[in-house]
């Protein structure tokens, strides 16, 4: 601890180490200070993820490209489910793209106090700073697959197998920052949990492929049966798997309601989050 005395004989204090820790904690003055962390951890994770690689960054495209290969053949030519006349390929790739979105962020949020437990054990900085590391790298990572998505997109306008709407298009931005929200706020969560329990990273693995056949991810929603449709609108991603493929074809059931829904959700899972984190993240320190 230390401290300035001024000429009044009080103390200024410049650090206060206190016995316990709170549920929220966060000052984004601290935060702000350590930006310059919070963008090396991002380029270290970045060059680590492809260090050694024959490909690098290019990864990033192979892998959705084969994930989206894959379901157009078993969804769309073997079981024969509908794409309202749209490109198998563009209507698969809109889905995974997004669906990577939530999940990446979501698992690798999981492991912050897991990969990162040296650190924390050895230097004071707010653990949080390596969350938000994850999750720019992830929208970094995002970004080049949204790249590739545009690139399709553009291939089939200007071939006219889709229409362009400029106004719709702008929808893919409040999806974007919904569903990062609920993979960083559900993150968050699981990042505690999976410290203290974990096993419990094979369980949300199992998890997560099992979500992603109940998200809308290579169907809409009009595929669902009406006697379950109140039960797939219980899951705040659908409506976005909805609005961000209504951004790129025009198609799909929007409702502004349901999106409201989404982004209420978001922000209960975010400050839920960010409350539990900051909560038990000096008390798992111990523990691991």
């Amino acid at each position: 601890m230390n401290d300035k005395t001024n000429s009044l004989g009080s103390a200024d204090w410049e650090w206060e180490i206190k016995p316990g820790t709170s549920w929220w904690n966060i000052s984004l003055a601290e935060l702000y200070s350590f930006k310059d962390l919070l963008l090396q951890l991002t380029r270290k994770e970045f060059l680590g993820l492809y260090q050694q690689t024959l490909l690098g960054p290019f990864w990033a495209l192979i892998r959705p490209l084969l994930t989206v290969i894959t379901y157009v053949v078993v969804f769309n030519e073997v079981i024969g489910i509908p794409t309202e006349g749209v490109p198998p390929f563009l209507f698969n790739l809109i889905g995974i793209t997004l669906w990577n979105l939530f999940s990446e962020i979501f698992m690798q949020t999981s492991n912050t106090f897991l990969q990162n437990v040296e650190i924390f054990s050895k230097v004071y900085f707010p653990r949080i700073i390596v969350a938000l590391s994850t999750l720019w790298l992830q929208l970094i990572l995002f970004g080049i697959q949204l790249l590739l998505l545009v690139a399709v997109y553009l291939f089939c306008y200007f071939t006219g197998l889709v229409d362009f709407n400029a106004g719709q298009g702008l929808l893919i931005f409040p999806v974007i920052v919904i569903t990062a929200g609920i993979g960083f706020g559900g993150g968050l969560i699981f990042s505690v949990l999976t410290a203290k329990y974990r096993d419990l990273l094979s369980l949300m693995q199992l998890v997560i492929r099992l979500l992603m056949f109940i998200c809308p991810v290579f169907y809409t929603m009009s595929l669902v049966p009406q006697k379950f449709q109140w039960l797939a609108q219980l899951n705040p991603l659908s409506t976005l798997f909805e609005y961000f493929r209504f951004a790129f074809l025009g198609i799909g059931s929007v409702n502004s309601i349901q999106l409201l829904y989404s982004f209420g959700f978001m922000v209960v899972i975010v400050l839920l989050g960010i409350l539990i984190f900051n909560k038990m993240s000096d008390k798992l320190i111990d523990i691991l």
